[in-house]
């Protein structure tokens, strides 16, 4: 079995040495075969000659380098489509996650999952209200939205079959989804306690803005996954409810008016039930248009609203 460590890294050039001398540690105790690939997120530090310095050293260190800074997601989707191990493993390059916890990883995939994922459970001790609280409850969230559940979806350290994870297509924030991601197209996904350390060297890039964005991908990749093959079916509900809500808006104001309780001109209903009507209608039309948009992606493209994962006496 190959394994393929990835590590996304930005402005890290003090860390990557320790982190190299760690990786190769547990490398050489369990006599892995393995590759390195090191995604340079454009880099303004000496970063890059680092890793040049250490593919010169080691042949499977492997270094891609982006001409601006991309984020992680872009970086860990590089890493992912250049890899070429059974077994794909993502890590931070600040040193905050473990190379020990490797075994452990790779220990739960023997026992027949797909993907584990790390669980940096002490990892906001003595920050309860500032930084636990809030991490319980995105990470709450995003269980509830994706139907997988985790206890640290912003842990980088995982680990995936290669089959479950290639392919798959990553944008804006979304790299902490990769599990949820795997779960919907069949893999078995699992969490285990990891270690972590505070960062010693640098700064760290992430910082609260990054919540928004995430509750926008977590939105973005719930409609993809549940309606990318029948948009109409979100379109069109969202616009019969408006419809209901315009046409009983409007028979009140009958009835109001019939019964000289209001008139017609006294009340917002009038207004308010062509308002839900209009909306109805085109939502009903962006429904239709996002329907021919899909057929036209899986038509022109020859691809399939399904995923085959292995057939029997087929030719």
């Amino acid at each position: 079995m190959k394994l393929s460590f990835i590590l996304p890294l930005y402005n890290e050039a003090e860390n990557l040495p320790h982190l190299f001398d760690s990786i190769h540690a547990v490398i050489k105790e369990h006599g892995y075969d393995y590759e390195l690939i090191a995604v340079d997120d454009g880099s303004r530090d000496a970063s890059f000659s680092v890793l040049k310095e250490a593919a010169k050293k080691d042949p499977k260190i492997k270094v891609i380098r982006f001409l601006v800074n991309s984020g992680q997601t872009a970086a860990l989707s590089a890493g992912i489509e250049h890899a070429t191990g059974d077994v794909l493993i993502p890590l931070d390059s600040d040193l905050e996650n473990d190379p020990k916890d490797i075994p452990v990883l790779l220990a739960k995939l023997d026992e027949g999952y797909d993907v584990v994922s790390g669980w940096r459970k002490d990892r906001w001790k003595g920050k309860f209200l500032t930084r636990k609280v809030p991490s319980v409850t995105a990470n709450w969230l995003i269980s509830k939205i994706t139907g997988v559940h985790l206890h640290d979806y912003g842990c980088t350290l995982k680990a995936y079959r290669a089959e479950v994870i290639r392919g798959v297509k990553l944008y804006g924030e979304m790299h902490r989804f990769i599990p949820a991601y795997a779960s919907w197209r069949g893999a078995r996904v699992t969490e285990v306690p990891v270690r972590y350390h505070q960062r010693i060297h640098g700064k760290s890039n992430y910082g609260i803005s990054r919540t928004f964005k995430v509750l926008l991908d977590l939105l973005l990749i719930k409609f993809l996954h549940k309606y990318m093959d029948r948009p109409m079916h979100f379109f069109g509900g969202l616009g019969l409810v408006s419809l209901a809500l315009g046409l009983l808006a409007g028979l009140v104001a009958i009835v109001l008016k019939i019964f000289a309780i209001r008139q017609l001109v006294s009340t917002p209903l009038p207004q308010l039930s062509a308002l839900f009507i209009i909306v109805g209608v085109q939502l009903a039309a962006m429904g239709v248009i996002a329907e021919m948009i899909m057929r036209m992606y899986y038509e022109t493209q020859d691809k399939r609203p399904y995923s085959v994962k292995e057939t029997i006496n087929l030719e």
